[in-house]
C-alpha cells in the first residue's frame, strides 16, 4: 500500500497552524493579526502542498455553512430592534429624514463607485475558486420580478429560499406594528418588545462566537485557494485592497468633499481638519462604534455641529448607511465574485447591487461583522455564491481600516450638512418672526 507522505505531512502542518493561530490570537488577543497570519499560512502551505491540502476544503465550506446560518435571524432581529431604538425620530422628524436621506443616497453612490472600480480592475478575472466549475449561476430575475418578489407573500418561504429583501419589509412591518401597538398600549406591546430584545441580544452572541473563528475559517479556504491558483491569489488580493482604498478615497473627494463645499457651505479642508483626529482613531481602531466619542467631540469642538445634532447623527451613522462597509466593499466583493464564478453581470445587475447595498446597509445595523454581513446579503439576493467572499476575509483587516475611516467621515458630513439645514431653518423661522411682528 502506498503511503502519500505530503498528504501526512500536510495534515500535521495543518494541525501545528492552527495550534499557531490560535496561541497567536489568545497570546497576543489581537483578532487581526491572528487574521493576517491564516492569510499566510494558508498561502504557504496551499501553494507547497497543492492537491495535498485539498482535505481542508470540507473546514472552509463548513465555516461558510455557519455564515450561511446567521444571516436571515441576524438581518431580522437587529432591523426591528434598530427600528424600535430610533423611536426618538418621532421628536426628531426633520432631523432624522435627512440623516436617513444622505446616509442611504451616500451608500449608494458609494456601491456605484464601488463597481466603478471593481470594473477598471478587473477584479477576480483569470482566477479561480474550489468548486467554481461546477456552480451553475442563478438566473437574475428582471426588474418587475424584483419589485414583486421584494413584497413577502410568504415570510417563511422567504426565509427558507434567503431572500433577503422579502424579509427585510417583512421584519419593516413587524417594526412598525410594535411601534404603533407600543404607543397605543405598552402593557401589550412589552412582551414582544423584550422578545425581539432579548432575542437581538442572542443572535449578536452566535454572531460573536461564529466570527471568533474567522482566522481558522480563512486559513483554510486560502489554503485551498493557494493550492489552485498559487501566487495569482496574493496578486489578486492585493489588487482587492487597492480598489478598496482607491474606492474610500474617491468616496472622499467626489461625494464627501462636494456636500461639504456646495450643500453645508463650508471650508472642506477646515471640515477634515476638525475631524482629522476621528479618522486617525478610526483608521487605527477599525471601529466605528469604538471611534464614537471622537466623533462626537471632533464635530462639537472642530467643526461647530451642535451638540444635539451630533450626538444623534453620529451614533446613527455608525450603524445604517455605512459608505465603507455597506456601500462600496460589498460591491466591490460582488464584481469579485462573480468575475472569479464567471458571471456575467449587466447594467441592471449593478442596479440590483446598488439596490441591495442600500437596503442591507439598514438591515444589518449595528451588528459585529457589518461588512461580511452585508457582503454576503448582497451576494445572496444577487444568487453568487457566497463562498467567493472567503479569500478576500483574508484581508479583511487591512480593507478594515479605509473602511472605517470612509464610515466615519460620512458620519461626520452627514451631521455637518444636517445641522447646517437646522440653522437656515431655524434662521429663516426668526426672521419670518420678526417681520410679523
Amino acid at each position: 500500500m502506498d503511503i502519500n507522505i505530503n498528504l501526512i505531512l500536510a495534515i500535521v502542518l495543518s494541525i501545528v497552524a492552527v495550534y499557531a493561530i490560535y496561541k497567536i490570537k489568545t497570546k497576543t488577543n489581537k483578532f487581526a493579526f491572528a487574521t493576517l497570519s491564516a492569510l499566510v499560512l494558508g498561502l504557504i502551505l496551499g501553494a507547497v502542498f497543492k492537491k495535498d491540502i485539498m482535505f481542508l476544503e470540507v473546514v472552509g465550506s463548513g465555516y461558510m455553512s455557519l455564515i450561511k446560518m446567521i444571516i436571515v435571524p441576524l438581518v431580522m432581529v437587529s432591523l426591528i430592534t434598530s427600528i424600535i431604538r430610533l423611536k426618538n425620530l418621532n421628536t426628531l422628524k426633520s432631523i432624522g429624514a435627512k440623516t436617513l436621506v444622505i446616509l442611504l443616497g451616500t451608500t449608494g453612490i458609494a456601491a456605484a463607485i464601488g463597481i466603478v472600480v471593481a470594473n477598471v480592475f478587473k477584479l477576480g478575472q483569470g482566477l479561480s475558486f474550489s468548486g467554481a466549475g461546477d456552480f451553475k449561476a442563478r438566473e437574475i430575475p428582471t426588474l418587475s420580478k424584483v419589485l414583486v418578489d421584494m413584497l413577502p407573500s410568504n415570510p417563511f418561504a422567504s426565509i427558507v429560499d434567503n431572500k433577503i429583501i422579502p424579509i427585510v419589509i417583512f421584519s419593516l412591518f413587524i417594526s412598525i406594528a410594535l411601534m404603533t401597538l407600543d404607543n397605543k398600549s405598552p402593557e401589550k406591546a412589552k412582551p414582544f418588545k423584550d422578545f425581539i430584545l432579548s432575542a437581538y441580544d442572542v443572535v449578536l452572541e452566535i454572531t460573536r462566537i461564529v466570527l471568533k473563528f474567522i482566522p481558522y475559517g480563512v486559513f483554510a479556504l486560502i489554503a485551498t485557494a493557494a493550492a489552485s491558483n498559487g501566487l495569482d491569489t496574493i496578486k489578486s488580493l492585493a489588487w482587492v485592497v487597492a480598489a478598496v482604498y482607491i474606492s474610500c478615497i474617491l468616496q472622499i473627494l467626489l461625494v464627501h468633499t462636494p456636500l461639504v463645499s456646495l450643500v453645508a457651505r463650508k471650508n472642506p479642508f477646515a471640515f477634515f481638519k476638525g475631524i482629522f483626529p476621528a479618522q486617525t482613531v478610526a483608521f487605527t481602531s477599525q471601529s466605528s462604534y469604538g471611534t464614537l466619542p471622537v466623533t462626537i467631540k471632533s464635530l462639537v469642538e472642530g467643526v461647530g455641529v451642535s451638540q444635539n445634532v451630533a450626538s444623534f447623527v453620529a451614533p446613527l451613522g455608525s450603524a445604517i448607511g455605512m459608505n465603507g462597509c455597506g456601500g462600496l466593499y460589498p460591491a466591490i466583493v460582488a464584481i469579485f465574485v462573480a468575475n472569479v464564478f464567471g458571471i456575467h453581470l449587466t447594467a441592471y445587475s449593478y442596479g440590483l447591487i446598488i439596490l441591495t447595498t442600500v437596503v442591507s446597509s439598514i438591515g444589518i445595523a449595528g451588528v459585529p461583522g457589518a461588512a461580511t454581513m452585508s457582503t454576503t446579503v448582497v451576494l445572496a439576493t444577487l444568487g453568487l455564491p457566497i463562498e467567493g467572499m472567503a479569500m478576500v476575509m483574508a484581508v479583511d483587516s487591512v480593507i478594515d481600516m479605509a473602511r472605517t475611516a470612509t464610515n466615519v467621515t460620512g458620519s461626520a458630513v452627514t451631521a455637518l450638512v444636517v445641522d447646517e439645514s437646522e440653522k437656515r431653518k431655524s434662521s429663516h423661522k426668526s426672521v419670518n418672526a420678526s417681520r410679523t411682528v
